[in-house]
């Protein structure tokens, strides 16, 4: 097994667990991150024994000797410029979702990334979930049957939801539910998504924030071998659950069901200064001493190895963009109060084909 030299781009929550879960892994020979808040670039370099620290990510792109990068930078809306300067510079790359904002950006990368022969893949950090694996294998060695039903609900603090959309107009379905839509249309492969459904709900987050976000963002989406599931999703949970986040899965099929309650309620942490607490109950995981609980690691570690092992990896582009045309389509349908098709009109031809 080689070692690589890893570029980290942005280094706030998400980007800080991947720069501390580098720094410690032996695939990794060296560690260069990029950051735009200077006290917390130098936290983290310190932090990582970083070989390079700048608050511009092009001085990264331009070391030869980097062979991968993880972009983990918000707002959004810098995703797919900075993947795209990525690849084009010959790195391999792992992207946070959403992989785009534009389905032609989408299907720029998704080609610019096959051209060049180069690892390019999302943080769909949920298949590394091993409640989430286990749903998908009960579906994969026959156990429950063919499915037939599938619901999946998630939702997240309102203090959260303030933070996510307080950088953008993503929906409840492209920043939250997006993780799900992944999740469902993998297990249920090699069928595909033709036609959505959706409704949003308002209350608190309105009353919060002044502008048009909804509370709840509810899906359904029928495939074309006939199955249609549900996902929802939300971002207005009292603030008494700090980084909390509960999800519930349905999967039921003809031979058998698996129910999944992520609800993170197994440890309760309960102080005189701050009443009860729900730990470990993040989407993303964290450290706990020497261990770290959640699927971010796993799904990081993969990443690494892949690049050094020249492993395939486990989320493609393709299966991406495939979940961001369902999340638009739900953002369409819930703004004409109507079912909309797939393939989306919006789709067109790929420009990255000749880079």
């Amino acid at each position: 097994m080689k070692t690589i030299s890893v570029g980290i781009i942005g280094t706030g929550w998400c980007g800080g667990i991947r720069a501390e879960t580098c720094a410690s892994n032996p695939v990794v020979r060296e560690i260069h991150i990029a950051e735009a808040r200077p006290e917390r670039l130098a936290e983290v370099a310190r932090a990582c024994n970083a070989r390079t620290a700048t608050a511009d990510y092009r001085q990264l792109l331009a070391l030869d000797d980097i062979d991968a990068v993880m972009i983990s930078a918000t707002p959004e809306t810098t995703h797919y410029p900075m993947a795209r300067d990525s690849l084009l510079a010959g790195k391999h790359v792992f992207l946070e979702k959403p992989i785009a904002i534009e389905l032609h950006e989408a299907d720029e990368l998704v080609a610019l990334a096959r051209r060049r022969n180069l690892k390019f893949t999302i943080g769909y950090s949920q298949r590394f979930n091993p409640k989430f694996a286990y749903v998908r294998k009960a579906l994969q060695d026959g156990s429950i049957g063919r499915p037939v039903s599938v619901l999946v609900s998630r939702h997240i603090t309102r203090a959260l939801g303030r933070k996510i959309t307080g950088r953008g107009k993503l929906s409840p379905a492209a920043m939250e539910s997006t993780h799900d839509l992944d999740f469902v249309l993998w297990c249920l492969e090699p069928a595909k998504p033709v036609r959505v459904y959706s409704q949003v709900n308002y209350g608190a987050m309105r009353e919060a924030t002044g502008g048009d976000v909804p509370d709840t963002q509810w899906i359904t989406v029928t495939m074309d071998n006939g199955l249609s599931f549900v996902v929802g999703g939300g971002w207005s949970l009292p603030p008494g659950y700090p980084n909390f986040s509960t999800t519930w899965i349905e999967m039921i099929g003809t031979e058998g069901s698996v129910f999944v309650d992520d609800s993170h309620r197994d440890v309760v942490l309960n102080t005189m200064k701050d009443g009860m607490r729900l730990p470990l109950s993040s989407m993303p995981g964290e450290f706990v001493e020497h261990s770290y609980a959640g699927p971010m690691k796993a799904e990081t570690v993969h990443f690494l190895e892949a690049v050094a092992c020249d492993r395939p990896v486990l989320v493609t582009p393709e299966q991406a963009r495939a979940v961001m045309e369902v999340y638009m389509a739900a953002d369409l349908s819930a703004e004409r109060n109507e079912p909309v098709d797939l393939p989306l009109p919006e789709s067109r031809p790929v420009a990255a084909a000749h880079v």
